[in-house]
């Protein structure tokens, strides 16, 4: 039996009279999500990805960011089309994050079970105090622990060659955390759509590779002035000498210990 659905819409635009549009809103979902039955405890898994280190709303803040500030139009566009993207991917993660808690808001907004048994069903059900008692069950921007999403997990440098690098790893990341939400749940719906959202994370993981590789000196280079008297490294070669010790105290015979000298 089909739980619930959620389809794609029509696109929509918001314009002055005489202007521009402000903005356009296309309804449909990149992904049709549908959910079998209710799951509060996978809805908290699921969350990882909305609000997590490794999630949608991080990858989206650190693309969008990176993008503002890189002077090449080419990764610029990159960049920013990659980052419109994720926010796409925290709109379905949501969505199926809502769908999976369908009941869970009603049971504690409306309380329509006892005060008792409703603290037992957070605790069988998986979900974290803060997201069933303060957000309703709703999507919130939070992990899997409560815990709140932090613009510490956007981690860019404003140089590109470190932080294609960086975006590289992070989509890695995501393929993982991915895999292992695939892995946990039988819902064959939930599947196709964390299935679907892990291969585009291969797809930007590809495309962040083939930027790196498309600058010719793709490792960070020191500047010249700060290359300027900076002395090469040398290394000097370790003596070692061997001091006897007895009980703890140097003597000219016995079992010895070792020191290290430049």
């Amino acid at each position: 039996m089909q739980y619930g659905t959620i389809l794609a819409g029509e696109c929509w635009a918001t314009q002055p009279p005489g202007g521009l549009p402000m903005f356009m809103h296309n309804k449909r979902l990149q992904y049709t999500v549908r959910v079998s039955e209710p799951n509060p405890r996978l809805a908290c898994m699921i969350m990882e990805q909305f609000g997590g280190a490794d999630g949608e709303l991080a990858a989206a803040m650190r693309y969008f960011t990176q993008g503002l500030g890189e002077d090449d139009l080419g990764r610029r566009d990159m960049l920013l089309d990659i980052a419109t993207e994720e926010l796409s991917h925290l709109e379905v993660v949501g969505s199926i994050v809502t769908m999976l808690n369908k009941g869970l808001k009603a049971q504690l907004a409306e309380g329509q079970m006892k005060e008792a048994d409703l603290y037992v069903m957070i605790g069988a059900s998986g979900t974290t105090a803060k997201e069933s008692i303060l957000f309703g069950g709703a999507p919130a921007l939070c992990d899997s622990a409560g815990v709140p999403w932090t613009a510490a997990y956007v981690d860019s440098r404003g140089e590109p060659t470190v932080d294609l690098r960086s975006n590289i790893a992070a989509e890695a990341r995501a393929k993982i955390v991915y895999e292992r939400l695939i892995n946990i749940t039988d819902d064959p719906g939930i599947k196709d759509a964390l299935g679907f959202l892990m291969t585009r994370e291969i797809a930007h993981q590809k495309s962040f590779e083939k930027a790196l590789y498309a600058i010719e000196n793709n490792f960070p280079q020191a500047s010249s002035r700060a290359s300027r008297g900076t002395p090469a490294c040398t290394s000097t070669p370790l003596k070692v000498t061997a001091i006897p010790m007895v009980h703890g105290i140097p003597a000219k015979s016995g079992i010895g210990s070792m020191t290290l000298k430049r």
